[in-house]
């Protein structure tokens, strides 16, 4: 009974280690894409702007887009490759990067650090790239946060499932063990009782 409780628990563990990874897996790819979504509706609501070089309201845009829950920054670079708008107060060398024409035109994500915490950065183009790009950051904290709030009870539930399986199974097994040996406890009792009437009957002979 101690060997099947083990393997189980063993099984069950194992199980609940690959649900878990699964599902974060799952629930990251959702927050990359709203992550993804927020680039997309910046960059649509700045492309207008940034080719008007109207830097007041692109100003106005990456803050708004900053102040969103869980956003570390939001910054705009033109097709040269200049910042033109940026919602932190000194843009950090850290966030520069050259990038080519078709990596402009692309969606691309990266990880780095900023301020000794890591970012989840998400690039956007702007008109396929000709006007440039649209670059928002996500505080790595805040997302391991949300996955593991997210994925919290879900655990709790499956954990609380797979230990009432194996309690389950374990009384199963051992009604069946007993079952097994029952018979043959009986059957070793029985002849048991006929070696010793043998015995009595030879001695009292």
């Amino acid at each position: 009974m101690g060997t099947i409780a083990g393997v189980m628990l063993v099984f069950a563990l194992l199980f609940l280690a690959i649900v878990n990874q699964l599902m974060g897996r799952a629930l990251r790819n959702q927050i990359d894409q709203r992550a993804l979504v927020i680039g997309t509706n910046l960059s649509d609501a700045a492309a207008g702007h940034v080719v008007g070089r109207n830097a007041l309201e692109l100003h106005a845009l990456v803050t708004k887009y900053a102040r969103l829950q869980g956003a570390a920054y939001a910054f705009i670079e033109d097709s040269r490759g200049q910042i033109v708008a940026h919602s932190l107060g000194t843009f950090p060398p850290e966030l520069r990067e050259t990038l080519t024409r078709d990596e402009r035109s692309q969606v691309n994500r990266r990880v780095l650090r900023l301020r000794g915490k890591t970012v989840y950065e998400t690039r956007t183009p702007i008109l396929e790239g000709q006007a440039g790009t649209v670059h928002i950051g996500t505080w790595g904290e805040g997302v391991e946060t949300e996955i593991r709030s997210a994925l919290r009870p879900i655990v709790a539930l499956i954990t609380i499932v797979l230990l009432g399986v194996v309690i389950l199974a374990v009384f199963l097994a051992r009604g069946i063990i007993q079952a097994i040996r029952q018979p043959a406890d009986m059957a070793g009792k029985m002849s048991t009782d006929d070696l010793e009437t043998r015995v009595e009957n030879r001695v009292t002979g």
